[in-house]
């Protein structure tokens, strides 16, 4: 079944892209980035700035964006039955080179998972720009909340965003 992701949520403040492989089958029913109600992604990114998250999606962007932090995700279209990452086939990746053209203020790139890892550095290399891996949020992955906050905290050691407000 083909599937496509979302556009980004980004704006010409975001020096942080955080990108992830593709959204699940919740997410892409919700209309919404890790809306899982299991994935720990939100519960991580608002635990790296001490803050408790919102329930609210539009706020949820909002608090990237006044971080610096922007979300996409490496593919923009594939085949897939469910969720699983090693379920994905056919896929197309998202044009990278455009977004780093109309947002030039991207210095870092945190990758979501192995898959979102595997599949941007085996096609794309950006000079200057930082790539790092992160756990994956997801609840495939059972890691205690507190190592996922510890490790997610490299957004904030590598690529620092205290001129940002929450």
């Amino acid at each position: 079944m083909k599937i496509y992701s979302f556009e980004p949520i980004i704006n010409k403040d975001c020096r942080i892209l955080i990108l992830g492989s593709m959204p699940g089958a919740m997410s892409l029913k919700k209309q919404e980035y890790y809306g899982h109600p299991q994935n720990k992604f939100w519960d991580v990114i608002y635990g790296i700035f001490n803050e408790i998250p919102d329930s609210d999606y539009e706020r949820k962007k909002q608090f990237l964006l006044n971080h610096g932090i922007a979300l996409w995700d490496v593919i923009e279209a594939c085949d897939r039955r469910g969720s699983a990452d090693s379920a994905i086939k056919n896929i197309r990746l998202n044009d990278f080179n455009s977004l780093f053209i109309e947002y030039p203020g991207i210095i870092c790139i945190f990758l979501n998972g192995r898959k979102a890892e595997n599949l941007f550095n085996k096609n794309f290399s950006f000079p200057g720009i930082k790539t790092i891996y992160l756990g994956s949020t997801s609840p495939a992955h059972a890691v205690p909340m507190k190592e996922r906050i510890r490790d997610w905290s490299a957004i904030l050691s590598n690529c620092p965003v205290d001129n940002m407000t929450s």
